[in-house]
């Protein structure tokens, strides 16, 4: 823990920005800011709360934290039952996050991932197109799927009318390389890989030939088991997306303000600066020279950087359990702590 009587900003500088990613299972994006305000108040500083995401799961919230922004469409889960889906508008954009309809929490721990499809996703998308959205915003990731978006693209007859839509990736995974690096969280063992592995092969050579596109070599293009790649084949652009998402939320006028940067994570680990949340915020707040700190929920040993001043929920509570059970008082508590 950082000694609390260590400021890293003097007290008479501007608020504090709070944004953070989620902590997986414990708190939302949303939830952990406000943990983050309320030490930071505690300590008798000014908050200002601004939560993130890197492009998958919980990027609706993000950007469509207004009810009045949701739609709802009912549309196919990932195994074949209907699901009530909601997705947003954000002025022009529709933002359609790809979990709410073909996500792995839907199916956890009865996923068949040969069966499993992105048709309910290419039905948001669908919606959204004829809404009349002259912009779409797809956030992928925490995908039950791995069929190179092939049922998007069946139920979107192939076709994108025009929209321009961009595809916010979490990852840089190609993708016929989707099947062996995401089909074990999916439930696939090694025979379910292997046959995963070849029908997007199939697919690749299918939409190079059919599409003119080359999705086999393109960085992102494995995100969501292929759907990034599938939707690139219709001309869709792929991003990085938590700095896409970043900048949509406004990052970077917030930090002109700002005195010092609080954002976290629920595990800063090898992934935490390359394409997520936290490596985004620390890149643009030393570009903005505005000092940064990071609360985890736990962190990797050997990977956070010397320069890096962090706090760790595990470490305040004392075990992973006690992490889980109370991660807005404790991740209060950090905030704290690290504002002095």
């Amino acid at each position: 823990m950082p000694d609390p009587a260590v400021a890293l900003v003097p007290p008479e500088a501007g608020p504090i920005l709070c944004c953070p990613d989620k902590f997986r299972g414990s708190l939302t994006a949303s939830d952990a800011a406000e943990a983050f305000a309320t030490g930071v108040e505690r300590a008798g500083r000014t908050a200002r709360r601004l939560p993130l995401a890197d492009g998958g799961e919980g990027t609706l919230d993000v950007l469509c934290p207004d009810p009045a922004q949701r739609r709802s469409a009912r549309v196919t889960g990932p195994l074949g039952d209907p699901v009530d889906a909601e997705w947003g508008m954000r002025g022009d954009t529709a933002v359609v996050e790809m979990a709410r309809a073909s996500g792995l929490a839907l199916v956890a721990g009865r996923n068949d991932p040969l069966r499993a499809t992105t048709r309910g996703t290419g039905e948001l998308i669908r919606a959204a197109i004829e809404a009349d959205a002259p912009r779409i915003l797809v956030a992928v990731g925490g995908s039950a799927t791995t069929d190179g978006g092939l049922g998007a693209l069946e139920v979107l007859g192939f076709d994108l009318r025009g929209v321009d839509v961009v595809v916010a990736c979490d990852v840089t995974t190609t993708f016929v390389d989707a099947a062996r690096v995401f089909g074990p969280q999916k439930e696939a063992d090694a025979d379910a890989v292997c046959e995963l592995e070849r029908r997007l092969a199939e697919l690749a050579a299918r939409y190079d030939s059919e599409r003119g596109v080359d999705v086999r070599a393109l960085p992102g293009s494995g995100a969501a088991g292929g759907l990034a790649g599938g939707l690139a084949s219709l001309g869709a652009r792929l991003v990085p997306g938590a700095a896409l998402v970043a900048e949509i939320a406004g990052l970077r006028d917030a930090l002109r303000a700002a005195s010092l940067v609080l954002t976290g994570e629920g595990r800063f680990d090898a992934t935490s600066l390359a394409g997520k949340v936290v490596g985004n915020v620390l890149r643009e707040a030393r570009a903005a020279g505005v000092p940064a700190a990071v609360v985890a929920g736990s962190a990797e040993p050997g990977r956070v950087p010397d320069d890096v001043r962090i706090a760790t929920l595990v470490e305040l509570g004392g075990s992973e359990e006690t992490a889980f059970a109370d991660a807005a008082r404790l991740a209060a508590a950090a905030a704290a702590a690290l504002v002095g």
